[in-house]
């Protein structure tokens, strides 16, 4: 089971600023673009939604296809309806992905898992949005990262 709760900070104010408890014990503050000391609630389901899909896609990338990945950012932009209940509509999901020889094929496959098997909260939002997604792979240039190459040792 899954559980939150979200309590007002400030009773006796004008403001609509609350405190998130999460069911693991964390806690976050909410509000409105009024008050600026948190994210709206609509910010965490993006929030979400490119958590869910980085935990899929880097879990994939590392123990499935054994990727040496050195960075990954997954970045959301969400559209939303002009109408109460102001649903997202779209989403552009990109991914990032920084490493040494990433095989594109793999990441194209975990982000395909992910996006159709995994992600429960990508599940929901495809409930009333439509999905883009991109990807971008930087070769990581480090060199300590890279392999070494031993020459032949005689006895």
């Amino acid at each position: 089971m899954i559980s939150a709760k979200v309590e007002l900070t400030q009773p006796l104010m004008q403001r609509r600023q609350f405190v998130a408890q999460t069911g693991s014990g964390h806690h976050l503050l909410l509000d409105d673009a009024a008050g600026g000391t948190g994210p709206k609630p609509i910010e965490l389901i993006a929030a979400g939604l490119a958590g869910c899909t980085a935990f899929d896609v880097i879990t994939i990338l590392r123990q499935k296809y054994h990727q040496k990945i050195t960075g990954y950012e997954v970045r959301v932009e969400a559209d939303q309806a002009d109408r109460p209940p102001q649903v997202f509509t779209a989403a552009r999901i990109h991914h990032v992905v920084t490493g040494y020889a990433i095989d594109v094929a793999a990441l194209e496959e975990a982000i395909r898992l992910s996006e159709e098997k995994y992600c429960s909260v990508g599940a929901m939002v495809k409930k009333t949005a439509s999905f883009h997604t991109t990807y971008e792979v930087v070769e990581d240039k480090t060199e300590w990262i890279k392999p070494i190459q031993t020459a032949g040792v005689q006895s």
